[in-house]
């Protein structure tokens, strides 16, 4: 074993990202923003990754969100997050991936489980980011629990608490 250089982590290196960062116009704008900086996107996403990425993540209203999930999904309703994954060969280096937040169902939904809007922010971007890497929690039971705990394994990462709410020691 080679002995790390100074200033090295003791962590492996994690994927590299580029990221592209988009704003609809929103209500409460300032809210969303200050809850969402970059940099804090730039760290949730990198932490959910398997393998370097190119993403954008577009934040949009709720008629956008709700005309996208009806053209996509076919429901007619705004969700919190879409993930368009882009097809690629299964053996790419390379994740390619658009999420979609919708800020007022995410307002909502925060406010709902009374976590705050930032923390929620960061739950999503890594349940966008696994969907964009294969994770898919309605194709069954196992598939679900499988993607929850390591939502969860990400989310203790960043120092963050189980996004489902489940006390410490019933993630694992």
């Amino acid at each position: 074993m080679m002995p790390r250089k100074e200033g090295e982590s003791a962590h492996m290196a994690l994927p590299s990202l580029t990221l592209s960062l988009q704003w609809a116009r929103l209500e409460n704008a300032a809210e969303h923003r200050a809850a969402l900086p970059r940099h804090r996107a730039v760290r949730w996403i990198r932490h959910a990754l398997q393998a370097p990425a190119e993403i954008t993540v577009r934040i949009v209203d709720e008629e956008e969100g709700q005309a996208l999930n009806q053209a996509y999904r076919g429901k007619n309703y705004a969700t919190n997050v879409l993930t368009f994954d882009y097809a690629r060969p299964p053996d790419a280096p390379v994740v390619s991936a658009d999420l979609v937040l919708c800020a007022p169902v995410l307002k909502r939904e925060a406010a709902e489980l009374h976590k705050p809007l930032a923390e929620h922010y960061a739950h999503l971007l890594v349940h966008g980011t696994l969907h964009a890497q294969g994770w898919d929690h309605e194709t069954g039971e196992a598939d679900a629990e499988a993607m929850e705990q390591r939502e969860t394994q990400i989310m203790a990462a960043l120092g963050l608490p189980d996004p489902y709410g489940r006390p410490q020691g019933d993630a694992e």
